[in-house]
C-alpha cells in the first residue's frame, strides 16, 4: 500500500502545503566532533511550486535536499509530504514513498553505459514490477515528452551531454512523480544546453504542474524558478519570489523540444 495516498485524503482538501519541514535540525557526529548541518529549518512547498535552492557549500542546501528525497531523516523537528510524518515512517514506507512520488535528477546523469535510453528509462518501472510491454510504452512515451522520440536506441556514449540529461529526466518523469528533484542539473553542460534543460524543467512545471525543487550554484539557472530559496550556515537566509521568472514559452511545448544534434 501507498502510505502517502492512504493518509493524504485529509490534507488533499485543504490548503496545506505539499511539503513543510518544522525546525528541522541535522547533526552528525556526536560529542566534540559534531556537526549540525541544519539549525531549525522552516520551509513550506505547495504543490506546482517551482523553487530554486542556493547556497555556498557547507550551507546545508544538499543536506535538505536529502532529507525531502527522503535519503536522510531530520535529527529533530518534523518533516511532513501531503501532511504525512515522513521521520516516522519505516525505512521501507520511505522507499515506497521515493519510487511513487519522486523522480530524482543529478548533474552526473547516472545513466548506465552499456543500455540504450530506453532500456534506462524504463529502470524504475523494472524496480516497480511492471510487465515489459507497459514499461516500453511508458519510456518512449517518457523519451518523446523530452524532444527523444527516435533515440530510444542509441547508448549514452552515442548522445550529447544535454541529451543524456534529457533521458535522466525522462527516467525521473516515467514514474509520474509528484515532485521532481534535480541536484545541479545543468553543472556538467554548457550555456547554451543548461539553459534548453531549464525550459524544459519550467516548460514541465508549467504544463504538467509538476513540483520541481532544485539546488544550483547558477543564478541565471534559478532564475527560472518561481522561489529561491538560499541557506547559509545550516538556515534560511532569505525565500524570495520571483516576480518575474525566466519566460519558459520554448519549454512548454515540451515535445517540440528540439533534440538532436545537442
Amino acid at each position: 500500500m501507498d502510505v502517502v495516498a492512504s493518509a493524504a485524503p485529509a490534507a488533499a482538501g485543504s490548503a496545506a502545503p505539499l511539503i513543510e519541514l518544522r525546525a528541522v535540525t541535522k547533526t552528525y557526529g556526536s560529542g566534540s566532533a559534531a556537526f549540525q548541518a541544519l539549525r531549525g529549518v522552516d520551509l513550506s512547498i505547495d504543490a506546482g511550486d517551482f523553487v530554486a535552492v542556493m547556497g555556498p557549500s557547507g550551507s546545508g542546501k544538499s543536506t535538505v535536499m536529502n532529507i525531502l528525497g527522503c535519503l536522510d531523516v531530520p535529527s529533530r523537528g518534523s518533516y511532513l509530504f501531503h501532511g504525512v510524518a515522513v521521520q516516522r515512517l519505516t525505512q521501507d514506507q520511505r522507499a515506497l514513498l521515493r519510487r511513487r512520488h519522486l523522480g530524482f535528477v543529478f548533474q552526473g546523469f547516472n545513466l548506465l553505459p552499456r543500455t540504450s535510453a530506453q532500456e534506462n528509462v524504463e529502470l524504475p518501472l523494472l524496480y516497480r514490477g511492471e510487465a515489459a510491454a507497459q514499461r516500453r510504452a511508458a519510456a518512449r512515451e517518457a523519451l518523446a515528452s523530452v524532444g527523444l522520440a527516435g533515440w530510444e536506441h542509441h547508448k549514452p556514449a552515442e548522445l550529447s551531454g544535454g541529451q543524456q540529461q534529457r533521458v535522466a529526466i525522462a527516467r525521473a518523469l516515467v514514474t509520474r512523480p509528484t515532485v521532481l528533484l534535480a541536484d545541479e542539473p545543468t553543472g556538467n553542460l554548457d550555456t547554451q544546453r543548461g539553459r534548453e534543460i531549464m525550459e524544459l524543467l519550467a516548460g514541465l512545471n508549467h504544463e504538467r504542474h509538476i513540483t520541481v525543487l532544485m539546488v544550483t550554484h547558477e543564478a541565471d539557472m534559478a532564475a527560472y524558478a518561481r522561489r529561491v530559496v538560499r541557506f547559509v550556515d545550516g538556515r534560511v537566509a532569505s525565500d524570495a519570489v520571483h516576480g518575474a521568472p525566466v519566460d519558459a514559452a520554448a519549454g512548454a511545448a515540451v515535445a517540440a523540444v528540439a533534440a538532436p544534434g545537442r
